[in-house]
């Protein structure tokens, strides 16, 4: 199974010198296996993967969104293949009793925000809620579980090969408790991360910062460490970069998660933009 990160920034896109190194873009992950692709998440990273894909004439293409904040789904507009009539799109999402999916997004994808609406879009677009038991795309085995974060927001896993990435982008698994005071019933999308061969976790506040947003739905640093010791996953990545931080921050959180980590395995690392994984 093939990792790459097309994007790892949180809330807001953040271009410029202080974070060319770390990157910029909001969250998408491409997940790869078995000639299959599928892409976690549609923020401002899905436009340069999208036209990868457009120019190696991509026939079908599955994205998974954790949820429908808009750094979340701010790409989907700018995705090529969306604008190719011989391309088929899967869109997945959180389920909703309210409105569907397409609905939805449509909020976003029409005037006055955006000036082409979902039904004018070329390419055959479908939108399919997340089942609530595991389902494959092509050689991928896919769970999703709700994670603690406002609205409703899922955790994936995905599987091949004898590997399994974790995907919590926004998560808070526990509200200003210490996690190692929990068992794993009551901490937020352990089972999603439960062993998992690599772990893509928020990270996205020191702990002074997190002492000030507890209950915001994003976990500091020392909250991702203690969360993947616990779930015992073998490798993390610290992910949803917050856009006041810039490369050299991230560095200095990076190094005060390796103090941190009493897992076993190797140490933390940061997400990077244009990082490839082989698992």
């Amino acid at each position: 199974m093939r990792i790459k990160i097309w994007g790892c920034r949180g809330s807001l896109a953040t271009p410029g010198r202080e974070t060319l190194r770390i990157g910029g873009n909001t969250t998408c992950v491409e997940v790869a296996a078995n000639g299959t692709r599928v892409i976690l998440d549609a923020g401002t990273g899905i436009r340069t993967l999208g036209r990868e894909l457009a120019a190696e004439g991509a026939s079908i293409v599955h994205i998974c969104l954790t949820h429908l904040h808009l750094d979340h789904i701010e790409g989907l507009g700018f995705f090529a293949p969306f604008y190719d009539p011989d391309c088929e799109v899967c869109v997945w999402g959180p389920p909703s009793s309210v409105r569907s999916l397409k609905e939805r997004i449509s909020r976003y994808l029409s005037s006055p925000l955006f000036p082409i609406e979902i039904s004018d879009l070329p390419a055959r677009v479908t939108f399919r809620d997340v089942p609530a038991e595991p389902w494959e795309i092509g050689g991928l085995r896919f769970s999703a579980y709700a994670v603690s974060h406002p609205g409703t927001t899922l955790g994936y896993r995905v599987e091949a090969d004898g590997a399994a990435v974790a995907f919590i982008p926004d998560h808070e698994p526990a509200l200003g408790v210490k996690l190692e005071s929990l068992t794993s019933d009551w901490i937020s999308g352990f089972p999603v991360a439960d062993d998992a061969t690599l772990l893509l976790h928020d990270a996205q506040y020191t702990e002074d910062e997190y002492q000030q947003r507890i209950g915001w739905g994003h976990s500091s640093v020392a909250n991702a460490v203690s969360f993947a010791a616990m779930t015992g996953a073998k490798r993390l990545l610290l992910f949803h970069h917050d856009p006041v931080h810039t490369d050299e921050d991230l560095d200095a959180h990076c190094e005060r998660a390796k103090e941190l980590w009493g897992g076993s395995g190797a140490p933390p690392e940061l997400a990077r933009e244009g990082m490839e994984i082989e698992l």
